[in-house]
């Protein structure tokens, strides 16, 4: 070895904590991280004059590597010394930070930081508040207040006598310990006058105590609290002696390293400084960055900003953590970045996309002074992951490595003043720039040397906040060789957002993630395997499990049935006009004889261009009983539409009558047409037979896979789309409505659907397949709120359906409230449910159940139901699927979504089209549905 060998030997051994190292030991295999990097490259720096980049020490981990590359004729900037105090001493940028959001709500514990040691034995109070009061005139940061002058901030360090942090002894029962624990350590901090440490004494017996030290984060950071321990314990004993404790005098205090950090970093108007240099860096790493991380939450992230939060444990074991190092070694990463990868990875099968920024903290010290001092000098990096383009996991970790390294070399620039600079849009309830953070610990933990005295950590939660959406912490632990011995997680997660269970979920997956890519780095990330077995036969198959036995039938055999069984009932109300079902079907037979005769038939269509009334539903009746399908144009559509959907569907005729025909003449063109209300086609529907309709009479056997309908929709293309549903499609869908709902003889429906809408359907056959009484609602009357609750409440009805932009504006109208005494159920579809409509529906009609439907035309109408409760929260799920019908939430990989998560809604089943008019027929895997486009639209 040579002699700058040796002595980098040494250096390593120091800051990883093991008793030695050789020449060709691999940094990070001894458990070395980024967080300690910074530490070795700072004691190189002071020890050998050198100053290598970070990046060499990733690229060459091993002291022979890293002594070739090391540069001595590369200039070290000074280290801070003590400096002449100005006489307002400016905060530190972290430090200003803290006090602007302290000045905001000074209650809130959001940044204390608890420490809590249980001792046993006999303890020497008065050593004790000696030591105390020894740490506190030892390290200014402890005895400085903030105050404000002119709107400005500054450290007022306050002299050892005037500073004084008493121990307060209270006497505590044991079971009550962890109460009171929580109590003094979650309560809140005016930093212009408080000082910003605290402690107390808890007495629990004679030989028992507990000792509770509060810091605020403004004076301090998790690596302030092993010096702040080592102090502590180094003048207790001394005092238990009678003497002072003879500690070497700290270097530097906080107020000398805050103007050092100016002076290094100098001004961002200067061109030349390191603080230009570094912060037009990360302008151009960060430019474009998404304002906010559409994270898989259980509820809206509220607009208090509040910041209420929970803790949950997980854990890693020992091999699994042997292999995560394996990985990161032969990819010359680091365990953070396999982490940070693996996270990134994760976040984007969860549907928050492919530009994940993490926060992540950073030691902060860079200069061996700092090293013993107690203070704030933890930074925070953003680094922004990029996972697009399906990359292999490997090849995600050259990615994070590329970027973390970039940010190491430029870690110098404080969060607070990358804010400032970047100016992001600003929210009271996110942190700005990320909302995901990640840390990984791997150094030891404070402890506490009290001569005498048994001394244990117990946990201090300060009450329970949460500074992020979520926070990953993970701790390394080391066998007695210090090799890999296990991870411990604990993820910090806001509760207005998350439920406990899906953040244990959301643990799970990672662990699970990080088990396939250390298996298999080289997969891809959008092949690997976020749901456990049992969850992916709950996505496909459980949840699936709608298969019912239904029988071959054709739409209208029902109505038939109901017309042998009920011929007096009545059938249809219109106006002053009412209908039995006798009488209706006898009408509609007539109607089907003579369509039969022009040329209809199972197989061919039939156009029906009537407005809303008796005839329609007589002509629509009498089309399916003549074997052939119905293609409903409304007459209010443009005539340029209606020519289209003619000169496309082809139709054997369509039915009309004079008015209409009249108005759309040259929409119709040369299509047959037949005019229903015309005295020579009343003559000759009056001469033939009123029976039902057989095979034998129509131009051949009518089955259930013949087209019921054909309804037009704009499809992605904006040109209308002619989509052919079955009998046994749409027969499924009314069986399974009937089965969930339960429609009964004395029933009425309001018919209100234009007939060119898929809703239409169930609106005019359920009722009527059931003996209920279907009342139709007159033509323009869809869009009028008073004339729809008079004729809800005037004809008792008791089943409706709005779209949810109409029902918003029904439930405005005076006339809205009084309809609750009449109707049973309100149905809506055709867009989606806000919930602030469905809260304002069970306001306005207390007791009506709602139920929200969702289903493209391509598939019968409706394939998810979902009742709405009052109450509830989030957006209004679309449901579960109806009889016979499966669907796939499906990711860009054609991958199983997880729960909550949104992708594209796959479906297969009966109830699927034939196709579209002139096209291929559809299939489970070439038909996507949108529910909507609703963030977090999810099945359950």
């Amino acid at each position: 070895r040579t002699p700058q060998e040796e002595i980098l030997c040494g250096l390593f051994a120091e800051v990883l904590g093991v008793p030695r190292v050789g020449i060709d030991d691999n940094f990070f295999e001894l458990g070395g991280h980024s967080l300690i990097a910074t530490r070795l490259l700072s004691r190189i720096r002071s020890v050998l004059s050198a100053q290598p980049g970070i990046r060499a020490l990733f690229e060459a981990p091993t002291v022979a590597g890293l002594a070739a590359r090391l540069d001595k004729n590369l200039g070290t900037r000074p280290g801070p010394v003590p400096a002449h105090r100005p006489e307002r001493m400016p905060l530190s940028y972290a430090q200003r930070r803290l006090w602007f959001i302290n000045r905001l709500d000074p209650t809130a514990p959001v940044y204390n930081i608890p420490m809590v040691m249980r001792l046993r034995g006999e303890l020497d109070r008065a050593a004790l508040e000696q030591a105390l009061a020894d740490v506190v005139a030892r390290h200014e940061s402890l005895r400085t207040v903030f105050p404000e002058t002119g709107g400005e901030p500054w450290q007022r360090v306050l002299d050892p006598q005037d500073g004084t942090v008493g121990l307060t002894v209270l006497d505590v029962d044991r079971k009550n310990t962890d109460e009171v624990i929580a109590d003094l350590v979650g309560c809140g901090y005016d930093l212009t006058r408080d000082l910003p440490l605290r402690a107390w004494l808890l007495r629990l017996g004679p030989t028992e105590h507990v000792l509770v030290g509060l810091l605020h984060h403004i004076a301090g950071d998790a690596w302030s609290l092993g010096p702040l321990a080592a102090d502590l314990g180094v003048a207790y004993a001394a005092r238990c002696r009678g003497e002072a404790p003879g500690w070497a005098p700290l270097p530097v205090q906080y107020a000398d390293y805050t103007l050092w950090q100016r002076e290094v970093l100098g001004e961002a108007s200067d061109p030349d400084s390191e603080m230009s240099r570094q912060l037009a860096y990360w302008k151009e790493t960060l430019a474009g960055l998404p304002e906010e991380l559409e994270l898989p939450r259980d509820r809206p992230r509220p607009a208090d900003g509040s910041h209420r939060g929970e803790r949950l444990a997980f854990s890693i074991d020992a091999h699994l953590h042997r292999r995560l190092q394996a990985l990161a070694t032969a990819t010359g990463t680091s365990l953070f970045m396999v982490l940070q990868a693996a996270l990134a990875a994760l976040l984007t099968r969860l549907g928050v996309g492919t530009d994940i920024p993490i926060g992540a903290p950073i030691a902060g010290r860079t200069d061996d002074a700092l090293d013993r001092l107690v203070g704030l000098f933890l930074n925070t990096l953003v680094l922004r992951t990029d996972t697009a383009g399906d990359p292999t996991f490997r090849e995600l970790l050259e990615r994070v490595r590329e970027t973390d390294l970039g940010a190491y070399a430029h870690q110098d620039v404080p969060f607070e003043r990358l804010v400032e600079e970047l100016n992001p849009a600003r929210s009271v309830s996110r942190h700005p720039l990320f909302q995901v953070c990640l840390a990984l610990h791997n150094t030891d933990r404070a402890t506490l040397d009290l001569p005498g005295l048994g001394v244990s950590a117990e946990p201090g939660e300060q009450g329970r906040w949460a500074k992020f959406d979520i926070a990953f912490a993970v701790t390394e632990r080391r066998s007695g060789t210090g090799g890999p011995d296990g991870l411990d997680g604990l993820v910090e997660y806001a509760t207005a957002m998350f439920d406990r269970e899906t953040v244990e979920t959301l643990s799970v997956r990672l662990v699970r993630l990080l088990k396939a890519v250390a298996a298999d780095p080289d997969a891809p990330i959008g092949r690997i395997d976020v749901l456990g077995t049992a969850e992916r036969r709950r996505l496909l198959v459980e949840w699936n499990d709608t298969a019912r036995e239904v029988p071959a039938t054709v739409l209208h055999e029902p109505f038939e049935h109901q017309a042998a069984v009920t011929p007096d009932a009545v059938a249809v109300i219109f106006q002053d006009e009412r209908l039995d079902y006798q009488r209706l079907n006898e009408r509609a037979n007539r109607l089907a004889r003579h369509l039969v005769g022009l040329g209809a038939g199972p197989g061919r269509l039939v156009a029906v261009a009537l407005p809303r009334s008796a005839e329609l539903i007589v002509a629509l009746l009498a089309t399916l009983k003549s074997g052939a399908g119905y293609v409903p144009i409304d007459p209010d559509y443009p005539a340029d539409r209606i020519a289209y959907m003619l000169r496309d569907a082809r139709p054997a005729l369509t039915l009309t009558d004079g008015t209409t025909a009249a108005r759309l003449s040259e929409a119709f063109g040369d299509t047959k047409t037949l005019l229903v209300d015309q005295p020579d086609t009343l003559t000759a529907l009056e001469a033939l037979p009123a029976g039902n309709l057989t095979d034998a009479e129509r131009a051949g056997a009518l089955r259930p896979h013949h087209p019921a309908y054909v309804i037009y929709t704009s499809g992605s293309t904006g040109r209308p789309k002619g989509v052919a549903v079955p009998h046994s499609a749409i027969d499924n869908r009314l069986r399974w409505m009937q089965a969930e709902y339960g429609l009964g003889s004395g029933d009425r429906v309001l018919q209100k659907t234009p007939s060119g809408f898929d809703v239409s359907v169930w609106e005019l056959f359920w009722p009527l397949r059931e003996g209920a009484t279907l009342v139709v609602a007159e033509p323009g009357g869809h869009q009028d709120p008073a004339y729809l609750a008079r004729t809800i409440r005037e004809q008792e009805i008791d089943v409706c359906h709005f779209v949810p932009s109409m029902l918003r504006v029904f439930l405005a109208a005076p006339e809205a409230a009084g309809c609750g005494q009449a109707l049973k159920r309100v149905f809506a579809s055709g867009e989606a449910l806000p919930r602030e409509t469905a809260e304002d529906f069970h306001r306005v009609l207390p007791g009506v159940p709602l139920h929200n439907l969702y289903g493209p035309t391509e598939a019968a109408v409706d394939v998810t139901y979902h009742a709405c409760e009052p109450g509830a929260s989030g957006p209004v799920p679309i449901g579960r699927p109806v009889w016979n019908t499966r669907l796939y939430v499906l990711d860009a990989a054609l991958e199983p979504c997880p729960p909550g998560v949104a992708g594209e809604l796959y479906l297969a089943g009966t109830q699927l089209a034939d196709g579209y008019l002139g096209r291929p027929a559809l299939t489970a895997e070439r038909f996507v549905a949108d529910p909507f486009g609703v963030p977090g639209a999810r099945m359950y």
